[in-house]
């Protein structure tokens, strides 16, 4: 198999993650959840009793945060300070917190380093906000994945509901708004499309049916680019 890089950004709930995974392991390729790191440092933060609304006070700490991103049995864990969070991170607050943190221009540059060593090393899917434009701007493969407003709730209240954590849809609905305000407003790398990512929305598609089409498009491309892939 050729080296690849496919790049998936796009908005909260679209399903970049559980697709990504997906894809992952259809291909036998590494799978790097970036969001996960972002959710690891807003977690640091709060546990630090910093407020979400001044997330730049978590600067001054970077310097007391480790973080190690393992695979166990195919499956990326990220640990802090030694310390597996599991499913702690995908709490709903500590998405505004990912959010917060994803906007300070130190705690972006504490983590491209792990970010593009993973990718050296690997033929990777990775999945975020700003992969195709800033952290893997050569990516062979670059899609934005996104969904109507509406059905990114149902799906990340569905998701929350299975992992014992629930919370109602109007909630999800309106911090999921906000969070796209400031993703894509934020002055540090905007949660936009990169020129040449193919556009891909998939509010009318389920789960098996994206990934089966991704897969398709991900094929697509390498034939075109002249990629081995098997």
């Amino acid at each position: 198999m050729d080296h690849i890089q496919i790049a998936i950004d796009g908005p909260s709930g679209a399903g970049k993650s559980t697709v990504s995974k997906a894809i992952a392991k259809a291909m036998g390729i590494v799978y790097v959840d970036t969001g996960a790191l972002y959710r690891t440092v807003g977690y640091f933060a709060r546990e630090q009793g910093i407020a979400v609304d001044n997330a730049t006070a978590v600067v001054p700490y970077l310097d007391r945060i480790r973080i190690e991103v393992r695979y166990e049995d195919g499956v990326q864990c990220v640990y802090l300070n030694g310390e597996n969070l599991g499913d702690r991170i995908r709490q709903n607050e500590i998405s505004m917190y990912a959010s917060a943190v994803s906007s300070i221009p130190e705690v972006r540059a504490f983590l491209l380093d792990t970010q593009k060593k993973i990718a050296a090393e690997n033929s990777v899917i990775m999945d975020g906000r700003d992969i195709g434009t800033v952290i893997l701007p050569d990516a062979q493969v670059k899609v934005f994945m996104t969904a109507s407003n509406e059905a990114r709730a149902r799906r990340r209240c569905k998701e929350l509901a299975e992992k014992g954590m629930p919370a109602s849809y109007e909630e999800i609905l309106s911090d999921m708004n906000r969070r796209d305000e400031a993703d894509r407003t934020r002055a540090i790398a905007p949660a936009i499309p990169a020129a040449d990512a193919i556009i891909f929305d998939n509010s009318d598609l389920d789960f098996d049916a994206t990934v089966a089409e991704l897969i398709r498009l991900i094929e697509a491309v390498a034939q075109e680019k002249g990629i081995l892939l098997s």
